[in-house]
């Protein structure tokens, strides 16, 4: 039998969604035996270029980065968004809501005219993407579970439910019905990963995307309903979904 070749690439993004599918362990191991890695920079350094699915990392933020996705499409028969970089921009399009002149002064100083920068994107605003993997960084068995679907000839399953689900079904007390009430994404995020930050007394950011057909309008009506500023609206929105939700 022969096996399906898996790589992995990464733009721009902190690379945390691949140290996590390194962290699964022997369960990974496992779960490799049923295919041939070909391209993972994380675990090793040989590069082949004849692969037939590519888990994808980070968003588009480079003109080179285009033209590099495009290669990847070209060559893979299934292509995955590896994370919320690569789902939905994530945190590096918190920039797009900013001079860009001025935020590359910021970070490169005298040497920003030698990088050549474009608005942060989601890698399906250049390819057609198949499957997606959200949060940041991934659930390790959210990905066992996705790989061993796929392999299977599955479809996998992410959830579409909001995290609100996941809370109640934890009995987490609601962060919006609290003493000291905290501004929590929960009500339009898509669920899936036990609603990790609630049940540890946080916000949810939003990490995993916006649940499909989201209510943004009742969200607007609850944060309008506990005093909610604009400008806290917009922060919490573009933590994550500057590209999804609320647009200045």
């Amino acid at each position: 039998m022969v096996k399906p070749k898996v790589a992995f690439f990464d733009f721009t993004c902190c690379e945390g969604c691949q140290l996590t599918v390194l962290s699964i362990g022997d369960k990974l191991l496992d779960l490799f035996e049923s295919v041939e890695v070909v391209n993972f920079r994380e675990a090793s350094s040989y590069k082949g270029q004849d692969y037939d699915i590519a888990f994808v990392e980070g968003s588009i933020a480079t003109p080179k980065d285009i033209e590099r996705i495009k290669e990847i499409r070209k060559k893979a028969k299934v292509v995955v968004a590896l994370g919320a970089c690569a789902h939905i921009a994530g945190v590096n399009a918190i920039r797009n809501f900013h001079n860009q002149q001025e935020i590359k002064k910021m970070v490169y100083g005298d040497k920003a005219w030698v990088f050549d920068s474009i608005l942060a994107q989601p890698i399906d605003a250049i390819i057609k993407v198949d499957y997606y993997i959200p949060e940041c960084p991934i659930d390790k068995e959210e990905f066992i579970r996705f790989v061993s679907q796929l392999l299977n000839n599955m479809k996998p399953f992410i959830p579409d439910y909001p995290v609100c689900v996941e809370c109640k079904m934890k009995g987490n007390v609601c962060n919006y019905h609290k003493s000291n009430p905290i501004i929590c994404m929960g009500p339009v995020t898509r669920g899936g990963c036990g609603a990790i930050c609630p049940s540890a007394g946080n916000a949810c950011e939003g990490c995993r995307g916006l649940v499909p057909d989201a209510n943004l309008e009742a969200m607007e009506w609850l944060l309008n309903e506990y005093g909610i500023s604009v400008e806290d609206k917009f922060r919490f929105y573009r933590m994550y979904n500057g590209l999804m939700g609320m647009k200045k």
